[in-house]
C-alpha cells in the first residue's frame, strides 16, 4: 500500500492515514471492492498503534468509503463514497472557511487562492485519468 506516515508532523497520524486512503481513493489508487490490510496487519506494517488503525478504518466507514464484513474484512466501499449532499458541502464551507482568512491574512488574493485550489484538485483527476 501507499501509505507514508510522518511521526515528525504536527498533524495527528489518524488524521494523516485517513487523509491518504481517501486521497488513494480519489486517485484511483483503491477501487471500489478492494480489500484493505486488517488492522492489526496495516499498524504492524506502518509501525502504529491498532487502535490508531481502528479508528481511522472506524471514520472511513462513517464516511461511506469504506465497508467491514466480519468474513470478507475491509473493503473499499463497492459502491464507492456517498455523493456529495447538502450537509457534505456545509461542511466543506466550514473546513475552507478557515483556509481562506490565513490566506487573506498573508496577503493572498482569490485569483491565487483559487490558482492553488484548481492545481491541487487537478492533481486527483489527472492520476485517475492516467490509471
Amino acid at each position: 500500500m501507499f501509505i507514508n506516515i510522518n511521526l515528525e508532523s504536527a498533524e495527528p497520524i489518524y488524521i494523516q492515514l485517513e487523509h491518504q486512503i481517501i486521497e488513494g481513493i480519489a486517485k484511483g489508487k483503491l477501487s471500489p471492492g478492494d480489500p484493505l490490510p486488517s488492522v492489526r496487519s496495516l499498524a504492524s506494517d506502518i509501525g502504529i498503534n491498532l487502535h490508531t488503525v481502528n479508528k481511522v478504518y472506524q471514520l472511513l466507514k462513517q464516511g461511506g468509503y469504506i465497508v467491514i464484513h466480519r468474513q470478507k474484512g475491509v473493503v473499499i466501499n463497492p459502491d464507492g463514497p456517498p455523493k456529495a449532499d447538502e450537509e457534505y458541502k456545509q461542511n466543506l464551507i466550514a473546513s475552507i472557511h478557515p483556509l481562506i482568512a490565513a490566506s487573506i491574512c498573508r496577503g493572498m488574493d482569490e485569483e491565487a487562492f483559487l490558482r492553488i485550489c484548481k492545481e491541487v484538485f487537478n492533481e486527483f483527476t489527472e492520476e485517475g485519468e492516467k490509471k
